[in-house]
């Protein structure tokens, strides 16, 4: 057999931490919401107009300044939320907003 030339490799004398942290817990407390959520709102509201459910109409939980209500949403421009209803939400108004699960 034929003498092969030898291949090249690095010493590796670093140490790599390019995994992310991961934490997990079966115990969940009823004090805790589900997750707290560091997206404004209106990435909210463009994450449920885009998501692959949302086909004409989506049902959501709107937090606004003074109550919660629960809308079925058909559609969006620049200042409002249109529901099912006719109804126009400020989208300024609106602390929160989540998807309801069908």
């Amino acid at each position: 057999m034929k003498d092969l030339p030898k291949v090249f490799h690095n010493k590796i004398d670093k140490k790599f931490d390019n995994n992310k942290s991961v934490f997990y817990s079966n115990e969940r407390s009823n004090n805790i919401e589900d997750s707290i959520d560091t997206r404004n709102v209106l990435q909210k509201i463009n994450d449920i107009f885009s998501s692959p459910n949302y086909v004409y109409k989506a049902n959501v939980e709107i937090t606004l300044k003074d109550k919660k209500i629960t809308k079925r949403i058909i559609g969006r421009n620049k200042n409002y939320i249109i529901t099912m209803d006719n109804d126009l939400i400020l989208i300024t108004d609106i602390i929160d907003i989540k998807s309801l699960k069908k």
